[in-house]
């Protein structure tokens, strides 16, 4: 059968299991495998770019942010901020002076950057937001159009330890690990395919 939507997701979790009464389980083992999705996953279709003006050292990150790409300012060239670990931002001198931002660390649910705005500074984020969780309502999204297998796969993981039945979790996670894999080779190539890989060294 197709699998393209939360229905039909159910549907064949059921199925593979060859069980007819875990309706009330069966959405809990997808959202355990979602989570670890969200955890193990990052492909160009989870990118998202976001905007925002900043005025001070510090700016809140989206809800649905699981790893930042790429952080820079809309200057004249753009300007690229370069992460630092908190310990080291911290200890930098420019933390104490405003300025052009020029470095960024992440500190909880914020941005920290220095030196601190001495202005207002247009600030974009490329970063890999974490999709929508599956529901009744939310029939689809990156997870269920990208690798419907790993969901399948994630979810019959989750499943057999609540059915007792270990002997068959071997096989669900081996079949879960080669689609991870293959989906992490895929999308590499699909970003990087069609032109030389080169090195630039970047210049204060």
């Amino acid at each position: 059968m197709a699998l393209a939507t939360y229905s039909d997701l159910q549907t064949s979790i059921a199925n593979y299991l060859a069980r007819s009464d875990l309706t009330a389980q069966i959405p809990d083992f997808i959202r355990l495998t979602e989570i670890r999705l969200r955890r193990d996953v990052r492909i160009r279709q989870m990118l998202k770019l976001s905007y925002t003006a900043m005025t001070s050292s510090t700016v809140g990150l989206p809800s649905d942010f699981l790893e930042m790409r790429n952080l820079y300012l809309e200057t004249n060239p753009e300007q690229p901020l370069t992460y630092q670990t908190p310990s080291i931002f911290t200890r930098d001198g420019l933390a104490q002076e405003s300025g052009q931002p020029r470095n960024y660390t992440i500190l909880s649910d914020e941005i920290q950057v220095s030196p601190a705005p001495n202005g207002t500074f247009n600030v974009y984020m490329l970063y890999y937001a974490a999709p929508a969780f599956l529901s009744n309502s939310n029939t689809s999204n990156v997870f269920m159009a990208q690798c419907p297998d790993l969901l399948l796969y994630g979810s019959l993981v989750e499943a057999e330890p609540y059915l007792m039945n270990d002997n068959r979790l071997t096989v669900w996670a081996g079949l879960f690990e080669r689609g991870l894999n293959s989906l992490t080779t895929s999308d590499d190539r699909g970003e990087y395919s069609g032109a030389p890989i080169s090195m630039k060294v970047a210049r204060r």
